[in-house]
């Protein structure tokens, strides 16, 4: 099976043989990184390289760039978890937030909801905020990783979530892996 990053790198070698190819939506793409910003089309196509659309990718997830992308992704210990669980059209949804993970932990457990993470930030949601992020709440991964986001008890379960949520929510940062 491929990995989640691995079909990311994978999104980000096409997305440069687009960009090569002056295709007009990855050259868009690109021009989100500053420095990418004010190149007309033909520069761009002749200078991209893989780091840009790596980093490109990561940012279209939520992340600051492919170092944290990368980390949070492949289920290191990290502070920051980026923005890819929070949409600001969802904050119509009942949540819960603490910037102390433990607190978080107690407020779950007594919700019975489901603990996710913005950045450096907790917060909880019920079934219906999960089901609006284009996940099921009835996936039996959640009851793996015990419904903790931050803390999986199980961290392929959340991988696999991971896959699911881009996969709805951010579909152009991935390709079929050949």
């Amino acid at each position: 099976m491929v990995s989640l990053l691995d079909e990311l790198k994978h999104g980000a070698r096409i997305l440069q043989r687009q960009a090569q190819s002056h295709d007009g939506t990855a050259l868009e793409r690109l021009r989100a990184l500053p420095e990418l910003s004010k190149l007309d089309d033909a520069a761009l196509a002749a200078e991209v390289q893989r780091r840009h659309c790596l980093a490109v990718v990561a940012r279209e997830l939520g992340f600051a760039g492919w170092p944290q992308a990368s980390a949070v992704l492949g289920g290191e210990t990290v502070e920051d978890f980026g923005t890819l669980l929070w949409r600001p059209a969802l904050s119509v949804f009942s949540n819960i937030w603490s910037a102390h993970y433990d607190e978080a932990r107690r407020l779950r457990e007594e919700t019975g909801g489901y603990l996710l993470v913005y950045r450096k930030h907790f917060f909880i949601v019920d079934r219906y905020y999960v089901e609006a992020l284009g996940l099921d709440p009835d996936d039996a991964d959640w009851e793996r990783l015990g419904r903790d986001w931050a803390r999986p008890a199980d961290p392929e379960a959340r991988e696999r979530l991971y896959a699911r949520l881009i996969r709805a929510q951010v579909p152009q940062v991935l390709a079929p892996a050949a």
